[in-house]
């Protein structure tokens, strides 16, 4: 199965199917229901896919390594994984279903940071909460929880305070650690998978979700979860074996966040939230860290109700294995 076949979406899970969650991370199986087969993608593959115009897609220069060779790119920043990940997922690019939330085009590539050349057949997996702050699978856990980080000191400027009717709430999971380290699976407590998938990277190296801009629980910035898993092979049943080569977070900056929270129902969501700069998992290194290159029209409240689309080119070491629960954020990933 190659990277440029046309796309076809495999047929979703019942939503009362329970897939399994046992994780073996040396052979990781990604069970499509029905046995469906799984159609590899190019980027587009029946969504709106975002360009990569003018070098866009390589925003960092070469950069020298320590024995003094010009390696390709800078290491994409491995973030820890969190406590919400689910390793049977769903095969699919839109993980909407029925969510509400601003309409987000994500288009993901993977290189190899040595070479620079695309890392196809790869499989992506994506998840973020809902724009109320809900993982799926972990609704009983309210908004968001101990998802890694610990809540900010104040409010910053400008954000609502008063919480109203209805919003999430609970506690947080049981062994969820605090202070930002955010390691430490928890076990689902739903069947929901909303907001979830997995999907090939095409021969480009290229990947593309349709999701929805996702919101914010306290304790963490507005972020999306990722992992790429490579030497696996593509079955009717779905991806088996291989290695996670990169675990690592997304983020979006803040004139887009406090844009997406004046749209419903974003505007409902009234936790306090913590901002791209106080946030304990972010780098804070800009595009090397998982900073989305984002596009909403002109920028305006307005426009970015319409949609957003969102790219960036991810650097990953493919002989790599970066796949535990606690690995700690760095200014610059490096082999372990």
């Amino acid at each position: 199965m190659t990277g440029n076949e046309t796309a076809n979406e495999s047929p979703e899970q019942p939503r009362s199917q329970s897939p399994a969650h046992k994780r073996d991370l040396t052979r990781r199986k990604v069970v499509v229901a029905g046995g469906a087969a799984v159609a590899a993608v190019g980027v587009g593959g029946g969504l709106a896919a975002s360009a990569f115009a003018d070098g866009a897609t390589s925003p960092r220069s070469p950069k020298s390594t320590a024995s003094g060779a010009e390696a390709c790119y800078t290491l994409t920043s491995e973030t820890t994984e969190g406590p919400y990940y689910i390793d049977a997922d769903k095969i699919r690019q839109d993980i909407t279903e029925d969510e509400e939330g601003i309409p987000l085009t994500l288009t993901l590539k993977v290189i190899d940071a040595e070479t620079c050349k695309p890392v196809g057949n790869a499989a992506v997996d994506i998840w973020h909460c809902s724009a109320l702050g809900i993982y799926s699978g972990y609704e009983a856990m309210g908004s968001g929880g101990a998802g890694g980080g610990g809540a900010p000191t104040d409010a910053p400027s400008g954000t609502p305070t008063d919480t109203p009717s209805g919003t999430p709430t609970g506690e947080p999971p049981s062994g969820a650690p605090s202070g930002g380290t955010g390691g430490g699976h928890s076990e689902p407590t739903d069947d929901e998978r909303y907001l979830r998938g997995t999907w090939k990277t095409d021969k480009r190296g290229q990947v593309t979700f349709k999701s929805v801009f996702p919101g914010w629980y306290q304790g963490r910035c507005v972020h999306i979860h990722v992992k790429v898993h490579v030497d696996g092979e593509w079955t009717d049943a779905g991806y088996e074996g291989g290695h996670t080569c990169h675990t690592g977070q997304l983020f979006f900056d803040e004139k887009s966040v406090l844009a997406s929270a004046t749209v419903e129902p974003y505007s409902t969501n009234t936790t306090t939230r913590t901002t791209l700069t106080e946030d304990t998992i972010y780098p804070q290194n800009g595009h090397e860290g998982g900073l989305l290159f984002l596009d909403y029209g002109k920028k305006r409240t307005a426009d970015i109700a319409k949609g957003v689309r969102a790219h960036l080119t991810m650097a990953v070491a493919p002989d790599e294995t970066h796949d535990s629960t606690d690995t700690q954020p760095s200014a610059s990933a490096s082999a372990s």
